[in-house]
Parts: C-alpha cells; structure tokens; sequence
C-alpha cells in the first residue's frame, strides 16, 4: 500500500470511529444523532439557511438534505418559511426547540470528543486541524467530491 493511501485509510477510519462514537453518545444523551446536529448547527450558523447551503456544506445531494429537513421538521426543530426575496425557495429556521436541542447537544460533542482525541497532544491536535482546514479549502475551491 502506497504511503498515501495509507493515509487516506487511516483518515477515513479514524473519522468512522469518531462519528460513530460521538453519534452514540449524543443519541443516549439528547435522543439526536450527529447527523441531525450537524444539519441544525448549519442552520444555526448560515444566516437566511436554504437546503442548498446545507448540500454545498456537506457534499450530499439535495434529495438526502431535503429528506432529512422533513425529519427535523416533523421532530419539531426547525421550519420552512418562504424566502422573501424568492418565493420558490424556503428559508430553514430552528424552532425554540430546535435551538434548545442544539444547545444541550453542542457540550456533549465538545466533551466527547476531547475525551476521545486526549491520547493526542493540543499542539500535534491543532497541526493535525491546520492541515484538515488547509486540505478542506483546497477540495472545496475545487468542487471536488460534489454530488453529481
């Protein structure tokens, strides 16, 4: 094995078992799964969050983004409102309970995974984060890895 692709495993296994950890924790502790965190904190942070913001944040295609607003709509977490500017587009919001869900969840991601990334020094951490973000620009700049 080339020492790229040994990289590119160990990447790859290492954020497998780290979303599947947090995701257990997070589903025993607030009944959410990482997945459904992840969709709210972006509607959270994109101002005027439309389904297509959450497809270009997380390169899934706009069917699976759709599906799964459907489900946080009818957890109660967040809504549809039309756009005002563009009626045929919505603008997603949080409901007061979707705000409260991401609140009380956000501190359990955070423990979480600084307890499962503790055998890691802070400063090999930040240089590890450095080179995701740089990495990350670079895939993203380039549109790669995007939906079909």
């Amino acid at each position: 094995m080339s020492h790229i692709t040994s990289v590119f495993t160990d990447l790859v296994r290492v954020e497998t078992r780290l979303y599947n950890a947090v995701n257990a924790r997070l589903v025993s502790d607030q009944g959410l799964g990482l997945g459904q965190f992840e969709f709210l904190d972006i509607i959270d942070r994109v101002p005027g969050c439309r389904v297509l913001d959450i497809v270009g944040e997380l390169a899934i295609t706009v069917g699976a983004v759709s599906k799964a607003v459907d489900r946080l709509v009818a957890a109660g977490w967040c809504v549809r409102v039309a756009h005002p500017q563009d009626r045929r587009s919505s603008v997603l919001r949080l409901t007061p309970e979707g705000e409260q869900k991401l609140a009380a969840s956000r501190p359990v991601v955070a423990g979480e995974l600084t307890s499962l990334t503790a055998a890691v020094t802070p400063d090999d951490l930040m240089h590890i984060a450095a080179t995701l973000a740089a990495l990350r620009t670079s895939l993203e700049a380039g549109a790669h890895g995007q939906p079909g």
